[in-house]
């Protein structure tokens, strides 16, 4: 099976005009210094396809209708109510920024008064807030395995076969585990020191590089192209939450966020507004050298590239 016969068929277009609104760029300071370890050129010779704009807006418009009735539809309100109502209250999040089971479950437990102690999750208040704690621990507990029932019992035999299911399902169970998200919440709980660069890639690049990894594993992707949506998908991952971090600090007049959260590593914390967007540069260039080997796909890749830009200068959103 072709890697991107799963991708829509898609016609570049000119991507919709940036809303006013601080991007990547416009915060870069000629002076930044390195501090990742783990680097490449920015300055790296870019393939044509990369230059390729993509409605990235467009294609996720024409799916949230569908994604929304999907997921609905994933948890059913039965007895006892009192859990399937946590549940549903963080996949289902009226911010229009829903999350599948697997990933609301990992966002429930950071927001845990025993994690990350944060009382808000995308500006309404965190599943413990609403529901209390011991209620916020359970929702997550059953949506983790609700994640691979719904793989399980949805994925079209005739479609995909049960091996590469499998291999999905490990991929998933990997990245959850205690090598991947737990791993970084444990480190982070911990606060210790020079331990950015882990905390960040195991919370937040783990689930990304999780994702773009099933999504070649369904395709039929080789061990290479495997390799490949890894480095892509855990790159892309911390950069997209980097420059959240970094877009919040600047909206605030470029002060540190303290105290927002009593527990917690961040580039942006530990080492400043711009070395964190050296950081974020670097990962930019990383990812897309990473879907520079798939070129012999042609445009099919190019909504991989586009997203890369879209985590990096965020020009639009969706739903608000």
């Amino acid at each position: 099976m072709d890697l991107f016969t799963l991708t829509p068929s898609f016609h570049p277009l000119p991507l919709p005009k940036p809303r006013t609104q601080p991007s990547l760029t416009s915060f870069h300071h000629p002076n930044h210094r390195r501090i990742r370890t783990l680097r490449c050129s920015t300055t790296m010779p870019t393939t044509a396809l990369s230059t390729v704009q993509f409605d990235l807006r467009g294609y996720w418009t024409s799916l949230i209708d569908e994604i929304n009735t999907k997921l609905d539809e994933s948890i059913p309100v039965s007895y006892p109510e009192g859990i399937y109502e946590a549940m549903r209250y963080s996949v289902l999040d009226n911010a229009a920024k829903r999350a599948p089971p697997v990933h609301a479950a990992s966002l429930i437990h950071d927001d845990l008064p025993c994690m990350d102690n944060d009382q808000e999750r995308r500006g309404h208040p965190a599943n413990h807030v609403v529901y209390g704690e011991d209620m916020a621990i359970l929702a997550g507990d059953a949506l983790f395995p609700l994640g691979f029932r719904h793989i399980v019992t949805h994925t079209p035999p005739e479609l995909v076969p049960e091996t590469q299911i499998l291999k999905v399902i490990a991929e998933i169970a990997r990245c959850v585990g205690s090598t991947g998200m737990a791993a970084g919440q444990i480190v982070d709980l911990e606060d210790g020191p020079n331990m950015v660069d882990y905390i960040q890639d195991k919370k937040f690049g783990e689930l990304a590089e999780c994702s773009a990894v099933c999504g070649g594993l369904l395709a039929g992707a080789n061990e290479d192209e495997i390799q490949r949506l890894r480095r892509y998908g855990r790159a892309v991952g911390v950069l997209y939450h980097l420059v959240d971090d970094i877009l919040k600090v600047k909206a605030i007049g470029d002060k540190r966020d303290e105290g927002k959260k009593k527990k917690g590593k961040n580039y942006v914390s530990v080492y400043g507004v711009e070395k964190a967007i050296e950081v974020a540069e670097d990962l930019r260039a990383q990812a897309k050298k990473e879907l520079d080997g798939f070129e012999k796909y042609g445009d099919k890749v190019t909504p991989l590239y586009s997203f890369v830009e879209y985590a990096a200068d965020r020009g639009f959103s969706i739903g608000t």
